[in-house]
């Protein structure tokens, strides 16, 4: 087995975003729609002679996991809850709520959505996206006689069966995330969600729902990753990690948890991976049973490739065949780097489990 995890740390280096409060741009671009929030809403509810309504700020998301990594497309994604100081019984509607978030930014730039899940702001430069701010809008936990948060869904003129008040902890997930492992153990976790969104960005149409969504993978791996690592010094508690081991095996964990399922006399496989916080969905639900075929697909292929550079004795050839499955971002060493590296590893059965 050629040792490649010097080129899995520089892929790494290459494609990782630093966590939100540690990157300037992102705040910034953050600040900039909140403080246009603030004055939208103080301009329309003072024009109504009505209080303006309080809220707090969380930013959520993979930035705030720290597992946020560079866009293929440029567009940067930026995930904000905006938790307002209301009882959610006391408006049956929660569109009418996301209208204030809505209406407060509405022309603020050429393109401002309401989805379901949320308003999203957009940024454009020459034509092209650069970034999007996602605001969810929650009523929050203080107010509410469960003491539980709860995420707006619904759009503008969606009907009433589409307009609901959801149990949603996003703060709790970013926990259970930042929490899984410590010290090494959780940064290598942390590579390998980055190394999995990465194949998804270079393997998949980002159109609809064809391409697995960032948080099932991260609740993947959440769910199946073990750390995989040689013990160098016992004395000193000290060890090499092996990424290419470590993602292996949650790629082979995933594929295994295909399970058949039967509806009206037909079959289908589906990964069914579940948010550990509510509201418990499933979060690959929105594929279809040809989309998850396809996964499937993908994620054998994904396999397949690790375990060619796993066997392969010459670095160069490993790092090729990993390079054709994980885009440019992924390096190749010179061929005069790695002459005198060459020769069979001795496999552990840490590594090899």
């Amino acid at each position: 087995m050629a040792d490649i995890q010097k080129q899995f740390a520089e892929f790494h280096e290459a494609i990782k975003l630093k966590r939100f409060e540690e990157n300037s741009t992102l705040v910034e671009k953050r600040d900039i729609i909140l403080n246009k929030l603030d004055a939208g809403l103080k301009k329309n509810f003072e024009a109504k002679n009505e209080p303006v309504p309080k809220y707090n700020k969380f930013n959520q998301g993979s930035y705030e996991m720290g597992t946020g990594i560079k866009p293929l497309n440029g567009d940067y994604d930026i995930d904000v809850g905006i938790s307002f100081k209301i009882a959610k019984d006391d408006y049956s509607d929660p569109v009418d709520v996301k209208k204030w978030v809505y209406e407060a930014l509405d022309g603020h730039t050429k393109r401002v959505e309401m989805r379901r899940p949320c308003v999203t702001v957009f940024y454009q430069k020459e034509g092209e996206t650069e970034y999007h701010v996602d605001l969810a809008v929650y009523s929050d936990e203080e107010c509410n006689s469960d003491k539980k948060k709860y995420l707006a869904k619904g759009k503008l003129n969606s009907s009433s069966d589409n307009k609901t008040w959801e149990h949603s902890e996003p703060c709790q997930l970013t926990d259970l995330i930042n929490d899984h492992y410590s010290g090494e153990d959780h940064k290598q976790f942390v590579r390998v969600i980055r190394y999995l969104k990465r194949w998804k960005d270079n393997n998949f149409k980002i159109d609809g729902n064809a391409a697995p969504v960032g948080i099932g993978l991260t609740v993947a791996s959440y769910d199946y990753y073990v750390p995989k690592k040689d013990l160098v010094d016992a004395f000193a508690n000290k060890y090499n990690y092996i990424d290419l081991a470590a993602l292996k095996y949650v790629v082979s964990r995933m594929i295994n948890g295909f399970t058949t399922y039967y509806d009206n006399g037909t079959s289908s496989e589906r990964l069914k991976t579940y948010l550990p916080v509510e509201p418990r969905c499933d979060v690959f639900v929105k594929m279809t049973d040809i989309q998850m075929a396809d996964f499937k697909k993908q994620l054998n292929a994904l396999l397949d490739a690790l375990n060619s550079a796993e066997e392969e004795v010459d670095p160069v050839t490993a790092c090729e065949t990993l390079q054709k499955i994980f885009g440019d971002d992924f390096p190749v060493p010179e061929k005069s780097d790695t002459a005198q590296k060459k020769g069979p590893a001795i496999i552990t059965s840490s590594a090899s489990a």
